[in-house]
């Protein structure tokens, strides 16, 4: 579910002027990734995992997210780029789920407003939600944060962030009602119907906005979607949230019965209060 958090973050400095357009390409804002794979892809597509890049995500320990886990550890994401080099196909073409692209945002973030993302958040997003607690995010040797993941918070925070994304980026008990996530590029990271087709949900798979996962049906509902089965479920139009914070057995939640019963959960609870 960090990866959500990266792309709030991405919006933010958008709304900024700290990044100037999501066509720009990494490097524009971290000059170590330039010569890189990564680093010539652009912020759109890194939000929409659409890299292009030969990348196998599989957590069993031998797949690419692993040796580039390693190559982090070692050297930070800026240098650890290097080790993903080839595309299979054009950036923008279609989704590939990768990790790194995550990464690669957290090294764009640092670059465009000169602080880690953990720093920008608190004020403009952790402490504007009202968290009742700190947040924690590990980083990497050179102290920025491993963005593809690492993201601790507490169930209740976790809730508070999903009902000011039901309520499209405003807190619903804010008498001013202040966005703080910009609302335009909510519903370009949330909405199905915004997506190129090649982003959108089909029978039995969700879609991919940026960094958010797109469920079907004709209504806007979407999921943060963590590793080991972290979930948040959010409904706008019927202002529903689900948060689930249960460790799996498996790193993919579908090879239990963990992600189906979540999702039939879900439904149920939409089915209840509206119409799916």
């Amino acid at each position: 579910m960090a990866k959500s958090i990266v792309s709030l973050a991405v919006g933010i400095a958008l709304r900024e002027g700290k990044i100037q357009s999501l066509d720009d390409r990494a490097d524009k804002y971290a000059p170590r990734l330039g010569g890189t794979l990564l680093g010539e892809t652009t912020i759109r597509n890194l939000l929409r995992m659409a890299s292009g890049a030969r990348y196998r995500e599989e957590y069993d320990g031998k797949d690419d997210a692993a040796r580039f886990a390693a190559a982090v550890s070692r050297v930070g994401i800026e240098e650890a780029a290097k080790v993903v080099t080839e595309r299979e196909f054009p950036q923008g073409e279609r989704f590939s789920y990768n990790s790194a692209l995550t990464q690669t945002l957290a090294a764009v973030l640092r670059g465009a407003t000169k602080m880690g993302v953990s720093q920008y958040l608190t004020p403009r997003l952790w402490q504007a939600i009202g968290a009742e607690t700190s947040a924690l995010w590990r980083t990497d040797r050179t102290g920025l944060e491993m963005a593809g993941g690492n993201f601790n918070a507490t169930l209740r925070d976790y809730g508070r962030l999903g009902v000011v994304l039901a309520n499209d980026g405003v807190r619903p008990d804010d008498p001013e009602k202040a966005a703080i996530i910009p609302h335009e590029y909510l519903m370009d990271a949330t909405d199905w119907h915004r997506v190129p087709e090649a982003f959108r949900p089909r029978k039995g798979a969700y879609g991919y906005g940026y960094q958010f996962w797109l469920l079907s049906g004709e209504k806007r509902r979407f999921a943060c979607l963590g590793v080991y089965g972290q979930m948040i479920f959010i409904d706008p139009q019927l202002k529903l949230v689900m948060v689930q914070t249960a460790a799996n057995a498996t790193a993919k939640s579908g090879k239990t019965t963990l992600a189906r019963e979540a999702d039939a959960f879900w439904r149920a609870i939409v089915g209840y209060y509206g119409k799916w």
